[in-house]
């Protein structure tokens, strides 16, 4: 904490990020105490200059943010704060406070698109649409989705035998889609299975 420097309001500028897309969710300010009560909690805690008071992120719109790390710069005057969001972060209803684009065209984070499938069935669980195939997954249970995972999973051996790699790819994709109402079904969050993934990483990184 010594190694944070403040300005001369005792503010220091924050950027929130996603902790698993690694987009830029909001720019706000923390003082010591909003950054003490971060570590601490694990919870954004940030300082408003327009009511001049401390606030917790979602403490009232049930948005909340739960902080996975809390990175300082190298010249120790500005912070990141890496979250794993619970709801829009931006008061608009939008994902994220950076939504309007001045100049060219922003780039889509491809590794995102199974983090959105994912988040999207998870509302199709929630809202159970009528005539939508994911809900006749989540209606049918578990054994249909395990049934339909072994047969994606069997198209995909079938096109990579077959060398057809356009066919391999829509396969693929049926497979992941699959994968993840099932997933959703077992409540596993997608964030656990990259976490373990990340750890086997790390661990033979290490290992050489």
């Amino acid at each position: 904490m010594n190694k944070v420097t403040y300005d001369e309001n005792g503010l220091i500028p924050v950027v929130i990020q996603d902790a698993g897309t690694k987009e830029v969710l909001t720019l706000a300010y923390a003082n010591e105490e909003a950054v003490t009560k971060t570590i601490e909690t694990n919870e954004t805690w940030l300082y408003s200059r327009s009511r001049q008071e401390l606030w917790n992120k979602g403490a009232t719109s049930g948005n909340t943010q739960q902080v996975t790390a809390v990175r300082l710069d190298c010249d120790g005057d500005a912070l990141i704060y890496e979250v794993i969001p619970n709801g829009p972060a931006c008061h608009t209803g939008e994902n994220s406070c950076f939504h309007q684009t001045l100049s060219g065209t922003p780039a889509e984070s491809k590794s995102d698109m199974l983090g959105q499938l994912a988040e999207l069935i998870g509302k199709r669980e929630e809202e159970m649409p009528e005539g939508a195939y994911t809900t006749y997954l989540f209606t049918e249970g578990v054994d249909k989705i395990c049934k339909k995972v072994g047969e994606e999973s069997a198209e995909v051996i079938i096109a990579a035998k077959n060398r057809d790699t356009k066919e391999l790819a829509m396969e693929t994709a049926d497979l992941f889609y699959h994968v993840l109402v099932l997933l959703q079904e077992q409540k596993t969050p997608l964030n656990d299975v990259i976490d373990v993934l990340k750890e086997r990483h790390s661990t033979k990184t290490t290992s050489k």
